[in-house]
């Protein structure tokens, strides 16, 4: 692929918007992952639902 090019992804999720170089490489799966923080708990508060950690695995 040339310098000036752009690769179009299917999916992007929150994670996009991360500095960390792990969750830059998972921000194009087809996951709704939620960097840890307020946003995670208050939808999960707002849904009744368990908040999933994953601490990671590459």
């Amino acid at each position: 692929m040339k310098k000036d090019e752009t690769v179009k992804h299917e999916y992007t999720n929150r994670l996009i918007h991360e500095k960390s170089p792990y969750l830059l490489q998972h921000a194009h799966n087809p996951v709704d992952w939620f960097p840890w923080g307020e946003e995670a708990f208050s939808k999960a508060k707002r849904e009744g639902k368990a908040v999933f950690l994953s601490v990671g695995y590459s």
